[in-house]
């Protein structure tokens, strides 16, 4: 065991079984971090690190259990756990701790059933919570599929392990259990330091100007200004963050790989800088934010001594860009290098620290200074090495929860690079998740095709999402009678069903509910219609129409239309000057009321007056059937009516519509809307809006 700087000694009650004493030692910064979080939730899996290994071949379960054991000897952070000492954190470390192996046979299910219930207890496993007072904080676990199938399941808690560490711990299983099975020691040699001998010499070492040299570095590159990274999240972001997640991957092909190392040479760039840069693309034009951070792990063993350390040596590194100017990708990518390489040299300062010293404003909805992370996965281990005889192969086990709310994590194999995608499954559903991990490939072959091209001008859309905006969602002809007037589509429903209920007016302010069939709307518009023809109106002659709401507007506005005219929508309501100022623009010779007192105070001595209450016993002596209009029908292309707009420009303008475009957009409506099936609906626009033209023609 190794010389430590300070032994203190202290009984160890909560360790398991041991009544020993127990080595304590402070705590990194990491595990300080991480110790704090576990006091807000307690048992949260959130922070399990699992490993599952698939092993074929002849398995000595002894000789693997003997060789986890030497592991958790040679290991102090295996034999830790947590306490508070004089109201600090600490950590206790055990002289010895027998870790064991149960063995969980599952060759009594079907050999079908096998994989997924190997499936299932393994990610039960990776949610399985730690207790940091009592440890142990490693766990194992095997699962014995079939006489030489079994399925290894490891796990740390983050607190004593990182991402590199499993790697570790892999390649120390292979050598060991290959030299246990054959009767030989382990050939590894014993571990020059120990992490506590790290956690001392980092807080130690992180003070005075040490420290103020790489907060002078961080002050300046991150400013005072820390957005959040504003996503088009599918579910509003919780008021305090939560850690529920799923991962999706997708797989770049190994000739946009290659094309991509071969874009780094060019530029004198790193895999992770181009994937950095096209990722913050990517960000920028989903949020429209110009300065965009990503979090990225940095492995931080950056001496011999502590490489083949099982414990937390990872930092987290923000590297914040601008794109606001929209530089092109080239431009961009010579920024990110910039940036990368001056992270580099400032890793040591701690996020935790970091966090703190920027006084950054704690916010329980998201992470501090940024809110997505990028990994590129280079720590040691390999997804497949060899123990003895053995074959060991690192299977994907997710735990169900999300650290952040994107997490993309890529590794290199030999089909090009596996790009995962971790997201928080309270912000993100997987459909969304699908379409970012398409348009990221999307915008990586337009970068390697054309670097030198303005971030805005690269296309993110799939070909079939160009296909479907482009051209699917502009397929909007819709088939319809181009010889068909408005009024046809009334006449039609008429004849098909003369006694169902056209529009009825309910029951308002001690007025009895009136109500008309299509065969009385018809009746009476067809009445009012031959009373205009005999007062000149027809083709494209213009008709004023301004009647209280009520059964009076539609006879009135189908009138005539009927006569041959087009109708102006006058709102009763409407100020003395507006209503003066469209029947001088209009000039309509002619104007349909039933509220003549409204009419007044303007003037209205060049037009011929229609009181539908007044004259109505004369108009009801005309014929109700539909009649030849003369001097000629309507057309398609003849207005079916003029109406005002609101006057942005101060005065308002008649904007004319032909009947083509009406039928047209009922058509389009009976698509969108299936009206060829029983329905009503409620006439609720202002007479003078364009929207009553759609609702009176769809009644």
């Amino acid at each position: 065991m190794s010389v430590h700087p300070t032994e203190e000694y202290l009984a160890a009650e909560t360790f398991n079984e041991f009544e020993e004493e127990v080595y304590v030692f402070p705590l990194s910064f990491a595990q300080q971090r991480l110790w704090f979080l576990d006091q807000f939730e307690p048992g949260s899996p959130f922070y399990n690190i699992p490993l599952a290994v698939r092993i074929r071949g002849k398995l000595n379960v002894a000789a693997l259990e003997a060789t986890l054991n030497e592991i958790v000897r040679r290991h102090e952070t295996l034999r830790t756990t947590f306490a508070v000492m004089d109201g600090d954190p600490v950590q206790l470390i055990a002289p010895r701790l027998e870790l064991p192996l149960p063995v969980v046979s599952l060759e009594h299910l079907p050999a079908d059933a096998r994989e997924a219930e190997a499936l299932r207890l393994a990610q039960e496993e990776a949610q399985r919570p730690f207790d940091l007072q009592r440890g142990p904080l490693f766990r194992a676990r095997l699962l014995q599929l079939d006489r030489d199938d079994y399925v290894g399941l490891f796990t740390m808690h983050h607190i004593v392990s990182d991402g590199w560490s499993m790697g570790v711990l892999m390649g120390e299983i292979g050598a060991i259990y290959a030299a246990f099975t054959h009767g030989l020691p382990s050939p590894l040699p014993e571990l020059p330091i120990q992490y506590a001998d790290f956690a001392e010499w980092q807080r130690e070492w992180l003070e005075g100007a040490a420290l103020e040299g790489q907060l002078t570095y961080w002050r300046a590159r991150l400013g005072d200004d820390h957005p959040v990274l504003k996503l088009p999240t599918d579910r509003p972001r919780p008021a305090v963050q939560t850690s529920v997640g799923d991962t999706h991957t997708i797989v770049i092909p190994r000739a946009l790989t290659d094309a991509l190392k071969d874009l780094g040479r060019r530029e004198n760039a790193t895999l992770f800088m181009l994937l950095l840069a096209a990722f913050q693309t990517l960000l920028h034009r989903y949020s429209g934010q110009e300065v965009i951070s990503v979090g990225s792990p940095i492995a931080n063993r950056n001496r011999a001594e502590i490489e083949g350390l099982i414990g937390i040596f990872i930092n987290t590194l923000v590297f914040q860009n601008e794109l606001g100017d929209n530089p092109t990708f080239s431009a961009l990518l010579r920024r990110v290098r910039q940036t990368t390489l001056e992270a580099y040299d400032h890793q040591d300062l701690p996020f935790e620290t970091l966090v703190d010293r920027l006084n950054v404003a704690r916010d329980m909805s998201h992470s501090p200074l940024f809110q997505v992370m990028l990994i590129l996965q280079n720590a040691p281990g390999g997804e497949q090495s060899g123990a003895g005889e053995l074959e060991m192969e690192q299977l994907e086990i997710h735990s169900g929860t999300s650290t952040f709310d994107i997490t993309l994590s890529v590794t290199e194999d030999a089909n090009g690079l596996d790009a995962s995608f971790e997201f928080n499954t309270d912000l993100f559903d997987k459909a969304t998740i699908v379409r970012m991990g398409q348009h990221l490939e999307t915008l990586l072959a337009g970068v390697v095709a054309d670097p030198d091209r303005p971030l805005s001008r690269y296309n993110l859309l799939t070909a079939d999402e160009r296909r479907l905006v482009v051209e699917t969602w502009n397929d909007t002809a819709v088939p319809f009678n181009l010889d068909q007037c408005a009024h046809h589509l009334i006449e039609a429903q008429a004849t098909a069903h003369p006694e169902a209920t056209a529009v009825v007016m309910p029951a308002f302010m001690g007025a009895e509910r009136q109500a008309l069939t299509y065969a009385e709307l018809n009746g009476r518009a067809n009445q009012l219609a031959h009373h205009l023809r005999g007062l000149g109106v027809g083709p494209n002659v213009l008709v004023a129409v301004c009647v209280e709401r009520g059964l009076d507007m539609i006879v009135g506005a189908l009138g005539v239309l009927k006569a041959g005219g087009a109708y102006v929508p006058l709102d009763p309501t409407y100020p003395d000057e507006r209503l003066a100022d469209m029947l001088a623009d209009s000039a309509a010779p002619v104007i349909i009321t039933n509220t003549a007192e409204r009419l007044a105070p303007l003037d209205i001595s060049q037009a011929a007056i229609v009181d539908l209450t007044v004259n109505w016993p004369q108009i009801a002596n005309a014929p109700l059937a539909d009649s030849p209009l003369a001097p000629r029908p309507s057309q398609p292309d003849d207005l079916v009516y003029m109406i005002y707009t609101s006057g942005s420009t101060g005065r308002s303008k008649g904007v004319m519509l032909e009947h083509r475009n009406l039928v047209n957009a009922y058509y389009a409506w009976e698509e969108a809307y299936r009206l060829d099936e029983a329905r009503s609906h409620l006439q609720m626009a202002n007479f003078a809006f364009d929207v009553f033209s759609g609702d009176f023609i769809r009644d």
